[in-house]
């Protein structure tokens, strides 16, 4: 894959040429490459550098310039109120197509025409490689889609093709929004050894176990959605997966860990019984577990008992422990108890009754009924 590496080279010759702060955005404003060249900056920069973008206002104002539109450099001026510099867009264009900003600063309007011109081919050259890694990033999104694939052949050749790329062992990590249609993750916001791919309404990323931030890689990826104003944004990390064979399993353990994460991240090994999910349909799953008796039990107007119960068997039935938990008076919690088996229909005192009443509890608020 073309490393990002080059980007950078090219951005520190194109502020050597023209004698100013180069920095090289993506057409969504987030930061590829920056070069120093002096001790000119402003809080515009210094943004894009510190978070690696720049905020929505600042694409806002830039953008009413037309340089999305521009096939050649567009001079913007200061704005002296904002402490904002003048500065140079040359947009970084291949084949008609805009796919970056190149910026330089230049409040004294130094650089002319004669300069630009000089700079064009490098800008011309950022836009090919930035043209290639894209189109890259989207084939190997592509290909880490058919690693989920259910068709076994799709798979292998799938793996074939990403196995000098994708290294395990893995970690697949599932986001979920509450949009129907989820926007995909910008690639150019994650680690080069990181793939992502929208799958069945997930988004989906294979992390490799050497990277050392996959929590963190998770939560940029978390806050990029949520900022779109999609809603909460819930994810779920499988466990490792051994070789690319695996990462659909993986990517089927980690669906499970959003599917009960509720705004937040969980990983696939801390689920407990709640990994029951992965293994049938919640038909299946409703009619093991949900007895006539334990579903009229689930009914709202239960609510309190139902919190009784679960803090109960989750206690491992002890008394005293439940008391203290719940901060009432023994004698209440045997009443509590005797009105959960009325109503339940099952025993508490026997141990079966006990592991499917605990099973329904866990799962059921994540069973569609």
């Amino acid at each position: 894959m073309t490393g990002s590496g080059d980007l950078q080279e090219l951005t520190e010759l194109v502020a050597d040429l023209l004698g100013a702060p180069a920095t090289l955005e993506d057409r969504d404003f987030h930061l590829v490459a920056y070069a120093a060249h002096g001790g000119a900056i402003d809080p515009v920069r210094m943004d894009s550098i510190l978070h690696r973008r720049a905020t929505a206002e600042v694409r806002s104002r830039f953008e009413r310039y037309g340089i999305a539109r521009a096939s050649g450099p567009v001079r913007i001026p200061a704005d002296p109120e904002a402490g904002v510099l003048g500065r140079l867009c040359l947009p970084v264009r291949w084949r008609s197509v805009t796919y970056g900003y190149l910026w330089l600063l230049d409040d004294e309007g130094r650089i002319g025409d004669d300069l630009l011109a000089r700079a064009a081919p490098l800008a011309e050259r950022a836009g090919l490689l930035m043209a290639r890694q894209s189109r890259e990033r989207a084939d190997l999104g592509w290909q880490l889609a058919d690693l989920l694939s259910a068709h076994a052949e799709v798979r292998s050749a799938a793996a074939a093709a990403l196995a000098e790329v994708l290294e395990p062992p893995l970690v697949v990590a599932v986001l979920r929004t509450p949009d129907d249609e989820p926007q995909p993750l910008n690639p150019w916001l994650l680690p080069r050894s990181v793939l992502t791919t929208t799958w069945e309404r997930d988004q989906v990323l294979a992390i490799p176990q050497d990277v050392s931030t996959t929590e963190t890689i998770v939560g940029r990826a978390r806050r990029l959605l949520e900022e779109r104003g999609s809603g909460p944004v819930a994810a779920g990390l499988s466990e490792p997966c051994p070789d690319l064979a695996g990462v659909r399993e993986g990517w089927l353990q980690a669906r499970v860990a959003a599917r009960v994460a509720d705004g937040t991240t969980r990983s696939w090994p801390d689920l407990g019984a709640l990994r029951l999910l992965r293994l049938g349909d919640d038909d299946s799953l409703a009619q093991a577990v949900l007895t006539p008796g334990i579903s009229r039990f689930l009914e709202p107007r239960h609510a309190d008992l139902v919190r009784t119960a679960l803090i109960y068997l989750d206690h491992a039935g002890s008394v005293h422990a439940t008391a203290a938990a719940l901060n009432i008076h023994r004698q209440t919690l045997y009443h509590r108890l005797r009105r959960i088996e009325e109503i339940s229909g099952i025993t508490l005192s026997d141990g079966r009754d006990r592991l499917v009443l605990h099973l329904a509890l866990t799962l059921a608020p994540h069973l569609a009924r």
